[in-house]
């Protein structure tokens, strides 16, 4: 159980710094993806299982929302 929670939070680490170091949005969606379903799966390995689907829910969804916004103006021509 104690490796899970240290591989959790390695992860959860390296998806923050993948989605603060990277310029383009392609590949720093994929570090958010990452980093989230880490941070919620180490709230589940605490016991926490409403609040990680709530969190998962509520705040990666809406950070899809305005990744797929800012794809759509930089695929716009004009």
């Amino acid at each position: 159980m104690t490796y899970l929670v240290l591989f959790l939070g390695v992860c959860f680490v390296l998806g923050a710094l993948t989605v603060a170091s990277n310029p383009s949005p392609y590949y720093g969606v994929m570090g958010l993806v990452v980093g989230s379903v880490a941070g919620c799966g180490w709230l589940v390995s605490s016991g926490v299982s409403f609040i990680s689907l709530a969190l998962f829910l509520v705040c990666l969804e809406g950070m899809l929302v305005v990744f797929v916004y800012s794809v759509s103006l930089t695929a716009d021509p004009y």
